[in-house]
């Protein structure tokens, strides 16, 4: 337990957003993906989730890490099938925001999105590899979720430092609810020792500050004191993936918050992370989110409707 609470206390959370969602028609998103991790209360109605297409019920959660490509199906009938670059063109065909909850009757959802980074570097729930999964009978998380979408909606002041305190409460209490259901228990025997070798750690910061600069396998070596010839075997023996698509990850994630947070042109975007050819940036940037960096910019987020 000791080591859960160091890499808890370790963990930097940040509050992306919080809506209540009306769904107006069935929609089947077939390679739903985000950055970030979400975390959806179905109020009513239906959603599936999964090459099975797994259940969500009234009244339970579904957690997605950040990181992860899924389908979803939001509402009960015959659903309209989209891609993730299709639905984000028109998904005001199939979601519209509300507040007020006396002023829906139609089936509807509510999301809370969050930023989970151990040592500020690296997606957390998304390095332990969990799929998405349900959350049943949590009252304390569904507590928080509801206190989260009730202060997004203020104008109070502190409203920003009540949103992250409480974002940071939700982690914890997610974290909790998994060790406690004994969830996932293979993938964190394998995944978490990564977080005690203080040369990955060394490494994923490394690569975090310079992710527009030299970032070859014989710098990194440098960094971790260790031979070129074998860091990348040390780095995906400790982490399951070689330590280019790491980096190549970072730099798409790092671009996506780019295009969401500022008014830089996708080319130097690309440049800030460490992409030379605009083009080759493009080609990289869609193939790996299924939609151009452009459209992304005007998306903001999949749930921001």
């Amino acid at each position: 337990m000791e080591d859960y609470n160091k890499i808890i206390e370790s963990l930097s959370v940040r509050f992306v957003l919080a809506k209540n969602i009306e769904i107006l028609q069935p929609v089947t998103i077939e390679n739903y993906y985000d950055i970030e991790n979400s975390l959806i209360y179905l109020n009513k109605g239906q959603i599936k989730f999964g090459e099975n297409e797994e259940v969500v019920e009234e009244g339970e959660m579904l957690f997605i890490p950040g990181g992860k490509s899924i389908r979803l199906t939001y509402g009960t009938g015959n659903p309209n099938v989209q891609t993730n670059d299709e639905f984000i063109s028109n998904k005001e065909n199939f979601f519209q925001p509300f507040y007020d909850q006396d002023d829906v009757t139609g089936e509807n959802f509510s999301v809370v999105s969050f930023e989970a980074k151990a040592f500020d570097s690296v997606n957390f729930f998304g390095s332990l590899d969990f799929p998405p999964f349900i959350v049943k009978k949590n009252s304390k998380i569904i507590y928080l979720v509801k206190d989260i979408l009730k202060e997004s909606n203020s104008d109070l002041p502190g409203k920003g430092r009540v949103l992250k305190l409480t974002t940071e409460y939700l982690v914890v209490e997610i974290i909790r609810h998994v060790l406690k259901n004994r969830y996932f228990v293979e993938e964190l025997a394998t995944n978490i020792t990564y977080f005690k070798d203080p040369r990955l750690i060394n490494i994923f910061s490394y690569i975090k500050e310079n992710l527009n600069g030299d970032l070859s396998n014989k710098i990194l070596a440098s960094v971790a004191n260790v031979s070129e010839d074998y860091v990348g075997q040390y780095f995906k023996l400790l982490t399951g993936i070689n330590p280019q698509d790491y980096i190549e990850y970072q730099r798409m994630e790092k671009a996506v918050q780019l295009l969401r947070t500022s008014k830089m042109n996708i080319r130097d975007i690309g440049r800030e992370v460490g992409y030379k050819d605009t083009a080759y940036f493009c080609r990289r940037f869609k193939m790996m989110f299924g939609i151009p960096a452009g459209k992304m910019r005007r998306r903001e987020s999949l749930m921001n409707v």
